[in-house]
C-alpha cells in the first residue's frame, strides 16, 4: 500500500520472526537504487534484527548464518536440554546467529549510525511474566485477527506496556546482542529475560509497526504480512510480501524456506523498482 515515493526519512521494521528475511532481500535490492539512507530508523520483534542488519549491510550474512543453524536443527523441541533453553532451542539459536554476525565492528557502526530505536514490550504481571506474557500472547493473536492493522490500541488495557529502547546507546554499552535477542521473545516459546530490571515480551504485541519519534517526513514501512484492515495514512508508505512467506515465524528447522522468503523479498524488490520507473 503505498502513497509516496522515495527519498524516504525514516524506515521502520515491522515484526514477524522469521518472516522478516523477506525485508532483508527486499532491501538488498532496493536501498542503492533508491538511495535508501534514512535520517530514523525503529524495529520491533524480528525486524529489530532485520534493522540492525540493514544499518551494517548484513542481511545476506545472516541469513546465510541462520541456514547453516537451522540446517543442523531437526525439531522446535529441545528434547536433551529442556534445563539449559527451556522447551525448545530457539533462544540459544537465535542468539547465537545475532552474536556471530553482529560483532563489535557492526555494533560500533550501529553506535555511529543514524538513530535507531527497537520497542520492546513488557508482561502485565511483572511477578509472572511468563504466564502473564503468554495471555498477553494469546489477546494479541484475538486482536491482531480482530483489527487486521500492525497498529493496536489494546495493549494497555491489560496491563502490558512498551518502552522504546535506544539501540546506539545499547550498541555503545556492549548490550546490542542483548537488546536484539530480548526484542524477540514470544512466550510460552522463549524465556522472558530482564532490561533494566523488567520482564522482556515480544514488543510486537504493542505495536507492529512502531513509528520513530519525532516522527517527521516520509516513511517507509516494512511489514511481513497483509493487513486487511490497514488504511492509508498521508507520508507512509507501507510495503507487504506479494505473497504469504513461506517461513513459519518460529520454524527454526528449514533452511531452504529462510532462503524462499528471501528471494521473495528480492523479487518484490524488483518488481517495486519497476513500479517506480513507470511513474
Amino acid at each position: 500500500m503505498t502513497d509516496n515515493t522515495p527519498p524516504f526519512d525514516q524506515l521502520v521494521f515491522s515484526g514477524g520472526g522469521l518472516r522478516c528475511l523477506w525485508q532483508g532481500g527486499f532491501l538488498d535490492v532496493v536501498r542503492d537504487e533508491i538511495g535508501l539512507d534514512p535520517k530514523r530508523i525503529t524495529g520491533v520483534s524480528g525486524g529489530a534484527l532485520s534493522a540492525c542488519c540493514f544499518i551494517v549491510r548484513r542481511g545476506p550474512q545472516m541469513r546465510d548464518r541462520m541456514c547453516d543453524a537451522f540446517a543442523k536443527n531437526d525439531s522446535n523441541v529441545a528434547w536433551d536440554s529442556f534445563d539449559e533453553d527451556g522447551i525448545t532451542p530457539h533462544q540459544r539459536l537465535y542468539r547465537d546467529c545475532v552474536e556471530d554476525v553482529l560483532d563489535i565492528e557492526a555494533q560500533q557502526q550501529i553506535a555511529d549510525g543514524p538513530p535507531f530505536h527497537i520497542l520492546i514490550g513488557h508482561p502485565p504481571l511483572s511477578g509472572l511474566p511468563k504466564l502473564s506474557g503468554t495471555a498477553a500472547t494469546l489477546a494479541y493473536e484475538a486482536e491482531l485477527h480482530t483489527v487486521a492493522s500492525p497498529h493496536f490500541n489494546w495493549a494497555e488495557k491489560i496491563g502490558l506496556d512498551s518502552t522504546r529502547v535506544d539501540a546506539r546507546k545499547a550498541a555503545r554499552e556492549g548490550r546490542l546482542v542483548d537488546l536484539v535477542t530480548a526484542a524477540a521473545v514470544i512466550p510460552p516459546v522463549f524465556e522472558p529475560p530482564l532490561w533494566e530490571g523488567r520482564p522482556v515480551i515480544d514488543g510486537g504485541m504493542a505495536d507492529q509497526a512502531p513509528m520513530p519519534e519525532p516522527d517527521e517526513g516520509s516513511t517507509l514501512i516494512l511489514l511481513t504480512r497483509h493487513y486487511s484492515g490497514l488504511s492509508p495514512v498521508p507520508g507512509r508508505t507501507y510495503l507487504e510480501p506479494s505473497e504469504p512467506c513461506q517461513v513459519d515465524k518460529i520454524d527454526f528447522t528449514d533452511p531452504d524456506k529462510l532462503r524462499e522468503t528471501w528471494s521473495c523479498g528480492e523479487a518484490d524488490g524488483r518488481s517495486y523498482l519497476e513500479t517506480l520507473n513507470q511513474t
